[in-house]
């Protein structure tokens, strides 16, 4: 029986690559979405860590993952090309962390190999915050689009394999592709470097509307916020954990502050929605909209941003 013809009421079998600090996370939301996983972990402190929560079987190499239906690639960044080109002769769906990979060349190489059956895990694409955006943008509810801004700080970064840039941007590209359809053209970078490493940048991309970003390690605190400015008024998600948009409508009050309504918004995890759409994928559902040409595309936008930048 293949996955596809598999009952919903079945526990699909999945594959952990990697159980590092958000590997775990992983591995938590799909045993509650009752799947039967599969660790592969290098490390023997990962591993144990891993133990702690139940997966179904560990191992230590690629090569000892017994047959599943489905693989989630969660190893560094910079890892991920090798890492799902290792997995692809397997035959199976796979859902890679973020970036697709580092590089656009080998995020070519592997949409070239396996597109149809490659997918990548870009979460803020399932947060519901930036769903209901993206339906503002779409009813044009506030008028007609006229810029998008996101930003993205805190202090440092746990992922030393990679930079900043790679770490934090793509998570801004795919919201801009969530709400306007798209990735606007980069128009401009700057960059903060430290250490003769990026850690800050500040860019343009499109025009009508226009996209703007800022992402950055070298602030006190973690905030994240998404603005979308429209004609008739502005619409924003707060914060990752906000259980609503506030939405500033032009018409102003007599003494002329905006009318400020906040429209409700799930707080279900984004990690677990995304998770369950490819564990339904793999009962027979629809494959998840994050695919393999997204995840090539905001490749792409990044290494444009980097060329813009100098680096």
């Amino acid at each position: 029986m293949t996955a596809q013809e598999k009952s919903g009421h079945d526990p699909v079998a999945v594959g952990l690559v990697g159980c590092g600090r958000w590997g775990r996370n992983i591995l938590r939301d799909l045993l509650s979405l009752r799947c039967r996983v599969v660790v592969v972990e290098p490390n023997p402190e990962n591993r144990q860590l891993a133990a702690t929560l139940g997966p179904a079987e560990i191992v230590n190499d690629i090569s000892r993952l017994p047959p599943v239906e489905g693989i989630i690639a969660a190893t560094p960044a910079t890892t991920h090309a090798a890492v799902v080109e290792a997995l692809l002769d397997r035959g199976v769906p796979i859902f890679c962390e973020k970036p697709l990979t580092t590089d656009p060349a080998s995020a070519a190489r592997l949409v070239n190999r396996a597109s149809d059956r490659l997918f990548v895990m870009h979460i803020w694409r399932y947060h519901c915050g930036i769903q209901e955006l993206a339906e503002i943008a779409r009813s044009q509810q506030l008028g007609p689009v006229l810029a998008l801004r996101t930003e993205r700080t805190n202090w440092t970064s746990p992922r030393q394999d990679t930079d900043s840039i790679w770490t934090l941007v793509p998570h801004d590209l795919t919201i801009a592709l969530a709400i306007l359809g798209k990735i606007p053209a980069p128009r401009s970078a700057a960059v903060e470097i430290i250490a003769d490493k990026p850690v800050s940048i500040t860019a343009m991309l499109g025009d009508t509307p226009w996209f703007s970003l800022n992402s950055s390690t070298r602030y006190r605190e973690k905030h994240r916020e998404v603005r979308l400015h429209c004609e008739d008024g502005v619409a924003v998600l707060p914060s990752a954990e906000s259980r609503y948009i506030e939405i500033l409508r032009s018409t102003a009050t007599p003494d002329r502050t905006p009318l400020i309504e906040r429209r409700p918004i799930s707080g279900e995890s984004a990690l677990i929605r995304e998770l369950t759409v490819f564990v339904q994928y793999l009962r027979g559902g629809p494959p998840p909209p994050t695919d393999a040409h997204e995840g090539l595309a905001v490749v792409n936008a990044v290494a444009a941003l980097r060329r813009l930048a100098e680096i």
